[in-house]
């Protein structure tokens, strides 16, 4: 049995970052949901409320002898802006905001060092990401699950939004690509 890590993070919507690191390989599972916050067991329509303290986030489940923690945080930083405090493009409000939950120290320690390092090469406005550490994961509603693959040729939001961030990862990172 190969041994796998979880990664908890939040780069806007999760329907978008799910979309970005499905597609992976050595990521076993992507799922969406939220962490964060201070209700339990919380809900989409709660979390819209921006009320709960949670972001929206994806927790990956990857194979470490095949995909490091430093790339999944390579292809984070690619793929959203960390400069906007609470959103992503028209995405507005805390649950939107750009985080990482670290489960370990390891984590915190490459997370630390990946913002300081890759995210300011790539991007010259101040990186407002959060570095927080992981509590809990509350899984999604089922339709959030695998929406871009399931609504990917006919949601709007999937064609104008989340199609550009998708094909940026198969071209900046196909070597990755399963």
């Amino acid at each position: 049995m190969k041994m796998t890590k979880l990664a908890t993070i939040g780069g806007g919507c999760f329907w978008c970052t799910e979309a970005v690191f499905q597609d992976l390989k050595g990521v076993r599972s992507v799922k969406s949901g939220y962490s964060g916050g201070h209700v339990e067991h919380p809900t989409y329509r709660q979390i819209c409320q921006k009320t709960t303290g949670h972001a929206e986030v994806i927790q990956i489940e990857y194979d470490p002898t095949i995909i490091s923690y430093d790339t999944l945080l390579e292809v984070f930083w690619t793929t959203h802006d960390p400069t906007t405090k609470d959103r992503q493009g028209n995405d507005k409000g805390p649950q939107y905001r750009s985080v990482i939950f670290y489960h370990d120290e390891e984590q915190k320690s490459a997370a630390e060092l990946s913002l300081k390092e890759v995210a300011s090469s790539i991007w010259t406005s101040p990186i407002v990401t959060e570095l927080n550490p992981f509590e809990i994961f509350y899984e999604a509603e089922k339709e959030h699950q695998n929406f871009y693959k399931q609504n990917g040729s006919f949601h709007g939001y999937c064609t104008v939004v989340i199609s550009p961030k998708v094909a940026k990862v198969r071209s900046k990172f196909a070597d990755l690509l399963k």
